[in-house]
């Protein structure tokens, strides 16, 4: 319920591939000066990570500099209002992952219109969630953890990158189907959460696989689950949550590139071609693929629908599994 179906992504990655001809129609004094992409969480997440991989390569082809800039608040709110408010000429882009698509689950105010204010350019990465805990918690399996948060309720914390945050959201989740008690503990992002957790200061976090998978192999965090329908080809002795015990949990985070509304289609079109093509080099997917995350690629029309699909499942999850934040 709470995550892409192997069609879905099937169907994306089979219409993924951005035609490279769109390359004719790009304007030719585009980009003429630097850059700015918003990010709406802390450094060192998933979105931060993705985010600046593939602005170093837009970069690198389009021969202008793509500054990645953090404007956390309001559970990212901040950032979409403000690049859904700047001027549409190609110089202010968002970068954005999961927290988008349940913005409008949550909140009754969102101060923009997520369909309208903001025109999509191309989904860039799939990755899984993992199930993670300190070293120090007693449990070394999802039964367990299970086990020990129903016997000491509302003892365990668990991090996120904050309210309404894809990460909350996937861990609120959990706590729903699995029947268990936690108390939601929200950072600016998922770089701060991730400390906190490997310092012990929460116990537990659904954390994204780029920026936590290689604490899990130093052994500073314990992984117990993906949160994908079928195991992770880097990680496959760590089960789903599915079959760990959760029957239905499924949740993918993303992440894809948005500009202001209105922005002229020439310069959408070329940012989604260079997006593709970026998305093939072998450098992103050597630096993407062993943290078991997907790079995707794709032209606007892809991510506009996915954005319109998955802004329905959240609504269809909040209300049913009675999420609410804090």
């Amino acid at each position: 319920m709470s995550g892409l179906s192997s069609a879905a992504i099937v169907f994306i990655a089979s219409v993924a591939v951005f035609a490279p001809s769109t390359l004719r129609a790009q304007p030719l004094d585009y980009p003429v000066k630097p850059v700015r992409v918003i990010v709406g969480q802390a450094p060192g997440g998933g979105n931060d990570i993705q985010t600046r991989l593939f602005a170093q390569k837009l970069s690198e082809r389009m021969g202008r500099s793509f500054v990645v800039e953090n404007r956390t608040g309001a559970g990212s709110l901040l950032s979409y209002r403000m690049v859904a408010a700047a001027t549409p000429d190609g110089y202010t882009l968002l970068g954005v992952s999961g927290g988008f698509t349940i913005a409008p689950a949550v909140t009754a105010n969102l101060g923009y219109d997520p369909l309208k204010d903001l025109a999509p350019i191309s989904l860039a990465v799939q990755a899984p969630f993992l199930l993670l805990v300190h070293p120090s918690l007693p449990v070394t399996t999802v039964k367990e953890l299970v086990a020990l948060a129903k016997a000491r309720p509302g003892a365990l914390a668990y991090g996120s990158a904050g309210p309404a945050s894809s990460t909350h959201l996937a861990f609120a989740l959990f706590t729903t189907l699995a029947r268990i008690d936690a108390i939601h503990v929200p950072y600016k992002g998922t770089g701060p959460a991730l400390i906190d957790t490997m310092s012990g200061q929460v116990q537990m976090l659904m954390g994204n696989v780029l920026s936590s998978l290689q604490h899990a192999k130093r052994g500073r965090l314990r992984a117990l689950a993906v949160t994908t329908a079928k195991r992770s080809p880097v990680l496959p002795t760590i089960p789903t949550l599915a079959e760990a015990g959760v029957p239905t949990y499924e949740s993918l985070t993303w992440h894809g590139w948005l500009a202001p509304g209105g922005t002229p289609r020439a310069i959408v079109d070329r940012l989604s071609a260079e997006l593709a093509i970026a998305a093939k080099s072998p450098d992103v997917i050597a630096r993407l693929e062993p943290d078991g995350a997907q790079p995707i690629g794709g032209s606007p029309e892809v991510l506009q629908q996915f954005i319109v699909t998955d802004i329905e499942r959240w609504r269809r999850v909040v209300k049913q599994a009675q999420i609410k934040l804090e």
